[in-house]
């Protein structure tokens, strides 16, 4: 029996407000399957539904980050791997409501960076590749890119990407914006930790507001945008946490967050 019939798709670790996703199919570079799609999404619910976590990291396990759909399991078993109404991979089309930082290396390719997109943020090591080749097989990249490369890079590389197929590196997406922090080779899960520490210090309802109206905003006009802003943010304004926040400034001690 290989090792991968015996460990789990995907590792989970939590620790400080953070759980650590580690996509766990090193010997098919991470290629999404079934299983893994599955249990993506299972510890995303968990993510949302568990009030000791604020933030979530995904990582890939060995060389590099995720090299997109497992082609061979798909033409085994003719199963997609995708999970209920979380899409591609149990997070494309719906990630969690709290904070994602995908933390990638080696490699970050087609589905692979459709996982990555699916982040809020992104760490990345130097030199890792990133691209959407599915043109060369005659696929298109339906997994959002098309969606979130553009918001991203500059349009006309995020088309040239898509329809060339060609992969860049880190390096190159950090220096256009595209990519929060830039580390040395092997030292990405660990600048994500510390940018997690920084968020998961914040009000977790904060977070979530913060999070939900950034993503929505965009399909809002400027007449609606204050009214639906404000659907999002009066609560967490009214909450428990927020009269704690203030009292915590004006104590100069560190707040205790509730989560209401």
């Amino acid at each position: 029996m290989s090792p991968e019939a015996t460990e789990p798709p995907l590792l989970r670790e939590e620790q400080d407000g953070v759980l650590l996703l580690t996509l766990n199919r090193p010997d098919v570079r991470n290629a999404v399957d079934l299983p893994l799609a599955e249990a993506m999404a299972a510890a995303l619910d968990h993510l949302d539904a568990e009030p000791s976590l604020s933030v979530g990291i995904v990582t890939g396990a060995g060389r590099g980050f995720c090299a997109g759909m497992d082609l061979k399991a798909f033409a085994q078993t003719g199963k997609r791997p995708w999970a209920g109404d979380r899409g591609f991979a149990g997070i494309v089309r719906r990630a969690s409501r709290k904070p994602l930082i995908a933390a990638i290396e080696g490699f970050a390719v087609a589905g692979g960076l459709e996982i990555a997109l699916a982040c809020d943020l992104i760490v990345a090591a130097k030199g890792t590749k990133i691209g959407i080749p599915e043109a060369k097989r005659s696929l298109v990249a339906a997994g959002g890119a098309l969606r979130r490369l553009p918001r991203l890079l500059p349009p006309p590389l995020a088309l040239e990407l898509a329809l060339t197929g060609e992969l860049i590196t880190a390096d190159r997406a950090y220096e256009l914006g595209a990519i929060n922090r830039l580390t040395e080779p092997g030292q990405a899960v660990a600048a994500a930790r510390e940018l997690a520490a920084a968020i998961a210090a914040n009000g977790p309802l904060a977070l979530i507001a913060a999070k939900q109206i950034v993503q929505q905003q965009w399909s809002w006009s400027d007449a609606e945008f204050w009214d639906r802003q404000a659907a999002i943010a009066d609560p967490v304004m009214t909450s428990e946490d927020a009269r704690e926040g203030a009292r915590a400034f004006t104590e100069k001690r560190e707040p205790r967050w509730q989560g209401r």
